[in-house]
């Protein structure tokens, strides 16, 4: 499969390690500085777009991937505000567009869980919180990984009603406290505390290649799909 990378950062180099590792080939690697090349690929060169940028860089690259006709795997958050229009431009283009805050099978996993707990805890006289450390270099706060989380908590409990990022805090709202340490991939802690006890479920990333692998995979499952799509849709059809 021909992959064209957006973005070459420190994910995008592991997307590509993790590529070539698995057979296939990588056809671009664009960036801020190279992104005019993109213009010299044609339709048929790439099989495939896996996009890992930066968030004002990521509705155009969507864009651009969609209007071509190449099929766009994308992880960069901090842009979402725009997603319904990608969402209709894939669909006017009858193109296909995947996306996911978080492309790592064990993060998407404990997504499944957190709405699982949050159903539980329905009525339950407990403070919802929520707390994400990521490494200094991610530009948005909180991480899409952890609005997600948030967003399926109020999902399956009707007494939140969505989130607030630290120091804001207001009554039936996840608040999420986002720090930025070192070199960290990922860690996101949903907490539930109580006067009597505290509940919390943790999922903690050791490296970037969990993310990579998963982004790949979705790469690999995109081709000739016509759509929007997310991970639930790749653990739902995936042998």
């Amino acid at each position: 499969m021909r992959i064209l990378l957006l973005g070459y950062g420190k994910m995008g180099k592991t997307i590509e390690r993790i590529a070539i590792e698995r057979g296939h080939s990588i056809v671009g690697k664009i960036d801020v500085q190279n992104r005019h090349e993109m213009d010299s690929l044609a339709v048929s060169d790439v099989d495939v777009a896996i996009e890992f940028s930066a968030p004002e860089a990521a509705y155009e690259n969507i864009t651009y991937c969609l209007r071509k006709g190449w099929p766009i795997v994308s992880g960069t958050t901090g842009w979402l505000e725009h997603k319904s229009e990608i969402e209709n431009l894939c669909l006017e283009q009858k193109g296909a567009f995947f996306y996911a805050s978080n492309y790592s099978i064990g993060v998407n996993l404990f997504f499944r869980l957190n709405r699982q707990l949050a159903r539980l805890m329905k009525g339950q006289a407990y403070r919802t919180s929520m707390t994400e450390i990521h490494h200094i270099h991610k530009l948005d706060a909180p991480s899409g990984t952890a609005i997600t989380l948030a967003e399926g908590i109020a999902a399956e409990n009707s007494s939140q009603k969505g989130w607030k990022l630290a120091p804001e805090d207001e009554e039936g709202f996840v608040q999420i406290e986002a720090k930025r340490l070192g070199e960290v991939p990922g860690t996101h802690i949903v907490r539930y505390e109580s006067e009597v006890d505290t509940i919390e479920i943790t999922h903690t990333a050791h490296t970037r290649a969990g993310f990579a692998l998963g982004a790949v995979i979705s790469a690999e499952w995109l081709p000739g799909k016509t759509g929007v799509f997310g991970m639930d849709d790749l653990l739902e059809n995936l042998d």
